[in-house]
């Protein structure tokens, strides 16, 4: 099983947005009525369009709760997620797992570890950390964002080898990351209709993100019966998914957004990571 299948099949949100590193030519691949909206080229500048909004005087983050996900993948459970929010002085500090299990885990084990921080009122990203054990490979990475300088730098340690990288990549004066940037969606209107545009960057080249508000639905959980509002997001010159498929992720439709369900369609399959509990 590749790093590839492995990744999408057991991963939180994050880790489908992570894929928009390297955005390529769209697949046409949808649940329902997918958004088809025009975005921009990969080669433009990130311009004014795509900003981080501030944090709507109106919107709380559920902090002190988390989020508990199991994935689903051709009716096996392939892994398990959670996702919390804490607010430390004027940090917003998100953190999430991802583990593999039962036969996934013995294809190809993964354990995940990621922890965000971004200002709690701009939702500026400032650092994510992720220790990331998935099959052979055993990394710690840490990106900061600099804004001073305008870098995003990536710092990379292999826990196999002891080998380093680092790599300085330019950003805009506000970005948000693969972990933060689940929750900063969740902080818009999410008005049906309505496309957000924003820039996020994962630690290589910053590329635009248009979250498309689809529609409404009623989704059903082992936490629940939410009603929700469909978002899907696309990169760059695509879908995330490099031309692989498509994701959509399901907020409730309530003044929380708090992130029900997240779906990928792939060439091998359906994914569905969908809220199994919430706990304190």
């Amino acid at each position: 099983m590749t790093t590839f299948i492995a990744r999408f099949i057991l991963a939180l949100a994050l880790l489908f947005w992570a894929s928009l590193a390297s955005p390529e030519a769209p697949a046409d691949m949808n649940p329902q009525a997918a958004h088809a909206a025009p975005v921009p080229s990969l080669d433009a500048k990130i311009g004014s369009a795509s900003h981080i909004q501030a944090l709507r005087p109106s919107f709380q983050f559920p902090y002190g709760q988390t989020f508990h996900y199991a994935g689903e993948w051709r009716f096996w459970t392939a892994g398990v997620a959670s996702l919390r929010i804490e607010q430390s002085g004027s940090q917003n500090h998100i953190s999430a797992t991802v583990d593999s299990t039962g036969v996934v885990s013995l294809l190809y084990r993964v354990a995940d570890r990621f922890n965000s921080y971004a200002d709690a009122k701009s939702l500026c990203s400032n650092k994510l950390i992720k220790h990331s054990e998935e099959g052979s490979h055993r990394r710690e990475t840490t990106i900061t964002y600099d804004y001073s300088r305008g870098k995003a730098v990536l710092d990379e340690r292999s826990l196999k080898d002891n080998q380093t990288k680092r790599l300085e990549n330019d950003i805009p004066n506000c970005v948000t990351d693969v972990l933060s940037g689940i929750l900063y969606v969740a902080s818009l209107p999410l008005q049906v209709g309505s496309t957000y545009t924003f820039p996020l960057n994962d630690g290589s080249k910053t590329v635009t993100v248009q979250a498309h508000v689809e529609g409404k639905e009623q989704i059903k959980t082992p936490a629940g019966t939410f009603q929700t509002v469909r978002v899907g997001p696309e990169g760059d010159s695509g879908t995330l998914l490099r031309n692989k498929g498509r994701i959509w992720i399901w907020f409730s439709d309530d003044d929380k957004h708090l992130p029900i369900q997240m779906r990928a369609k792939l060439f091998y399959g359906t994914v569905t990571i969908y809220l199994s509990s919430i706990s304190k």
